[in-house]
């Protein structure tokens, strides 16, 4: 599993999560939260998009609002080259 993650970071997907805010059938004026997490393509998201088709199409619970991050894990090493010298007795 870890590998087939990795071979998903190299070409471009990033750790994705969506916050999905929906009303409740029975008590719309309610609203629940869920977290859905996953590795997905930006900006397209593709895999988050085939979750919020099924559930459009499967779930009773309207969607109110959905807020998404994401964040590349695999990106060039920030380095800094120091000119000196350090001592040590």
């Amino acid at each position: 599993m870890a590998t087939s993650d990795l071979l998903q970071q190299l070409h471009g997907y990033s750790l994705t999560t969506a916050e999905i805010l929906y009303r409740l059938p029975d008590f719309p004026k309610l609203i629940q939260s869920f977290v859905w997490q996953d590795y997905d393509y930006a900006p397209e998201f593709p895999k988050l998009q085939e979750f919020l088709d099924y559930w459009r199409t499967h779930l009773d619970g309207p969607l109110h609002r959905i807020t998404v991050t994401h964040k590349s894990l695999v990106s060039p090493t920030e380095l800094r080259y120091l000119d000196g010298r350090l001592v040590l007795h």
